[in-house]
């Protein structure tokens, strides 16, 4: 199943643009705005779900906090499991982390040692929200290999193409992007 231009515009029309936040110059693209609008999270979920599941996957992984939305629902919907990429200090049990670089400073995110340890070389999916430099998405693709899965592919709802990020992260696993902007 292909996305329309028309269905890309319904998806697209029912995401909040928010002017200058966090900071002057940027566009925030709010998804709350499609989470609360049942007909499109619907639709989108509908689409996800009907795209991936042939792929045989083991896992959804979603990078923290809004890939957890989309992950889960995916999740549950294909009847697999679901894994979640946290900031550092966040999960429970012993973990691997992975840094990555912000525009000022560094950040980092972890997964359990453990996460895809019950199957041999399980087939993961990352999803995330939004992709925009990559950074979060390249060090939770980092994660995922060194827990010794199967990155299948890399989900995004919205690419911010000028950004490049999803060009870096496409030389790690294939991705696809549902709205390039």
């Amino acid at each position: 199943m292909e996305l329309t231009q028309k269905d890309k515009e319904f998806l697209l029309n029912s995401i909040r643009e928010i002017n200058d936040f966090p900071q002057p110059g940027i566009v925030f693209r709010d998804i709350t705005t499609l989470l609360n609008n049942k007909e499109a999270f619907n639709f989108l979920m509908k689409y996800l779900k009907e795209r991936y599941k042939s792929y045989n996957l083991d896992f959804i992984a979603g990078i923290e906090s809004r890939g957890f939305i989309f992950g889960a629902a995916l999740a549950h919907a294909l009847d697999i499991r679901f894994v979640p990429i946290r900031k550092k200090g966040k999960l429970p049990y012993t973990t691997i982390s992975e840094k990555y670089s912000l525009e000022y400073g560094f950040s980092e995110i972890e997964i359990h040692i453990d996460a895809f340890s019950e199957l041999d070389n399980p087939k993961v999916l990352l999803i995330d929200d939004l992709i925009a430099t990559g950074g979060t998405a390249i060090a939770a693709a980092n994660l995922i290999k060194q827990a010794k899965a199967n990155l299948v592919e890399s989900c995004f709802i919205i690419n911010l193409k000028e950004l490049q990020g999803s060009k870096e992260l496409e030389k790690i696993a294939p991705i696809h992007c549902i709205l390039n902007l």
